[in-house]
């Protein structure tokens, strides 16, 4: 803002100059908790809608008395969403890697596993598919053999026993982790606490920062209750490596993603687009498809990484029609 003298208003020129620098820890509702580089931590709320910031986000805050306010995101290197009944909202940001745990047991859904993959893929994060329980034999080599597909493709599979965790599979998975924000999803029952609290001992002693923080919050949002969607945890002193925790398995929001997208976010069928007849298949229903000449029955197992299981044709083709249905607003 100027004044008629061509100056910038001072009031302005001071609020710029007490900006802080910060990082989204933790977000309530409207209400994030931000670390300043000291290790200070500030709730803030977000000016308006443009600064409206998640976990992960790098901000500008102007501190307040006990409280802040985000006056400004910096730019995302990439923005992960969930979906709620009616629309996707954003959830997470600026992630190196996820890290996807299923379990053995309880059995797993393929449908929000390939979901979260695509999300992966069009935001350019790197996946990294962790199966649980391998002590629980019998249902392991089940849950093995349900992953076939995707053992065949750039992912692999982490085999993982939480319960009996060595030395040894801590510092191999931390070597996967370090120096890298990576962000734990996976439904209930699969080990993801397990797996927070083992990587990072701090977490329980964060938790309860964060209880008398969402009380607070919630006290500003005038009583509404408030709930964590994602956390954020340092591995290392340096704060270099970050794992962010998120509840339960999100139902990812792939709104944002052209139909005709799909198939080049899914691994297996990429491999083969450019060898249809028409320019503007979709893989559904033309003649002289290049992809749906891959797609093997579905009493077998994809057992190379030129085929294309029956499952995930029909994941590929259940999730066109849903983005290509009109939204349910």
């Amino acid at each position: 803002m100027r004044h008629r003298g061509g100056c910038f208003d001072q009031s302005t020129l001071k609020a710029a100059q007490d900006l802080e620098l910060g990082l989204v820890i933790a977000s309530f509702g409207r209400h994030c908790l931000v670390e300043s580089p000291d290790g200070r931590r500030t709730i803030c709320h977000p000016r308006g809608k443009k600064s409206q910031a998640v976990v992960g986000d790098k901000v500008q805050w102007l501190a307040s008395e006990d409280e802040g306010t985000i006056e400004r995101v910096d730019e995302r290197r990439n923005l992960l969403y969930r979906q709620d009944e009616i629309r996707s909202k954003m959830f997470a940001a600026n992630l190196d890697q996820a890290l996807i745990l299923i379990a053995a047991e309880p059995e797993f859904s393929e449908s929000q596993l390939t979901r979260a993959l695509i999300a992966c893929e069009a935001a350019k994060i790197s996946p990294i598919i962790a199966l649980n329980k391998s002590d629980l034999q019998e249902s392991f080599e089940r849950a093995w053999e349900r992953l076939a597909a995707y053992r065949h493709m750039h992912y692999g599979v982490l085999p993982l026993s939480l319960r009996l965790s060595s030395d040894a599979d801590q510092a191999a998975l931390m070597k996967r982790l370090q120096g890298k924000t990576t962000l734990v999803l996976g439904p209930s029952g699969v080990g993801k606490s397990t797996l927070v609290n083992l990587l990072a001992p701090q977490a329980r002693e964060m938790q309860g920062e964060l209880v008398k923080t969402q009380e607070i919050s919630q006290a500003l949002n005038s009583g509404k209750h408030t709930t964590t969607s994602t956390t954020l945890y340092w591995l290392d002193e340096a704060r270099q490596t970050a794992l962010i925790d998120s509840p339960g398995f999100q139902e990812f929001g792939l709104h944002h993603i052209e139909p005709t997208q799909l198939a080049s976010l899914m691994p297996d069928l990429a491999q083969h687009l450019g060898q249809c007849k028409f320019y503007n298949c979709t893989h559904l229903h033309e003649p002289g498809c290049g992809v749906r000449e891959h797609v093997i029955s579905e009493d077998k197992s994809a057992s190379s990484r030129q085929e294309i299981s029956a499952r995930r044709y029909q994941l590929y083709s259940d999730l066109f029609a849903q983005l290509s249905a009109p939204p349910n607003y």
